[in-house]
């Protein structure tokens, strides 16, 4: 029997899982491990199965021996996993991807109506107790019908936003680095463009790209800049890939008219600036928040665990 260490409340389900066939030793307090306490639980670990609030590195797997061969990440991202420093040990890194596609396209969406109906200063004046009435003038937006939705990074999630938007009746221009399955670009009447026309010829942009050096600040002053003034960008896959400082400078000065965020840089903390404007809407990560979904990651986390454990591929190893 294997010992596998969870690093932070997952559903039970998994967990039960787990036991199923091996020892587990699951953090269940309300607050993030510390990394002081996550140093001493995993040594001895032969799997951990990590959530994105813990970083995974070469400290790390070296406190949980030689003997561990699984990390599986609760999430789709793995930015807080030193992949190279798993290789460089024979560990096995693995992820979810699929299980939150759906969700997350709908709070991406989700924030697109926010931002440019300007539901969330709706909903604040209506809670604030202050006076108002209906007029021709009030709280204007923007409509979404026969506007361009720009798609940056055009995987799962973002092929799932688009089909929102098509159903929206938006037009999909997308920016990837390889082009999709010709099927589902007809299907979506999308075309890929490089990201500076992406920029200047959408009406809102979403950012759904992978995070890493390559994708730090991709979206910063001169990216901004360079889109409509009327434009709105949304970010639900990963707060680096935008610069906090840029944005919140952009929103001020009118540089374009929104935002919608799910995810900052230095979480769970905001940029101060964004705080004080009404022109973005704020979420606290909430992409794969439902019960489905979470259940769902947990589940394929578990999975991926058992199949090393087992000698066996796992369903979804982070290549």
């Amino acid at each position: 029997m294997s010992r596998v260490v969870v690093t932070g409340r997952i559903p039970d389900a998994a967990i039960e899982k787990l036991r199923a066939e091996h020892d587990v030793d699951a953090w269940d307090g309300p607050e993030t491990i510390s990394r002081d306490e996550l140093l001493r639980r995993v040594a001895g670990a032969d799997a951990i199965v990590s959530l994105l609030t813990e970083r995974v590195d070469a400290e790390l797997l070296d406190a949980a021996g030689p003997q561990l061969k699984v990390v599986a990440n609760v999430a789709v991202g793995y930015d807080n996993i030193d992949v190279p420093a798993c290789s460089e040990r024979s560990i096995v890194a693995t992820n979810t991807p699929g299980v939150l596609t759906d969700a997350t396209a709908d709070i991406a969406f989700g924030l697109i109506l926010m931002a440019t109906r300007r539901l969330g200063e709706g909903e604040r004046l209506i809670r604030s107790g202050q006076a108002w009435k209906w007029g021709m003038y009030f709280l204007l937006g923007s409509s979404l019908q026969g506007k361009t939705l720009g798609v940056v990074g055009m995987g799962g999630i973002g092929q799932a936003t688009a089909r929102r938007a098509k159903a929206f009746g938006m037009e999909i221009v997308y920016q990837s680095r390889s082009e999709i399955d010709p099927t589902i670009a007809a299907d979506l009447g999308a075309r890929r463009v490089d990201l500076d026309e992406l920029l200047a010829v959408s009406d809102v942009v979403s950012v759904h790209c992978p995070y890493g050096p390559a994708t730090h600040h991709l979206i910063g002053a001169e990216q901004l800049a360079a889109m409509k003034s009327s434009a709105f960008l949304i970010n639900t896959a990963r707060g680096p890939i935008v610069d906090e400082d840029a944005l919140a400078t952009a929103l001020r000065e009118g540089v374009i008219a929104g935002a919608g965020l799910d995810v900052y840089e230095k979480e769970p903390s905001v940029h101060p600036g964004l705080l004080e404007l009404d022109n973005v809407a704020l979420l606290p990560h909430l992409g794969s928040a439902t019960v489905e979904t979470r259940t769902g990651m947990a589940m394929l986390a578990a999975d991926n665990a058992l199949a090393v454990l087992s000698g066996e591929r796992p369903p979804a190893p982070i290549a």
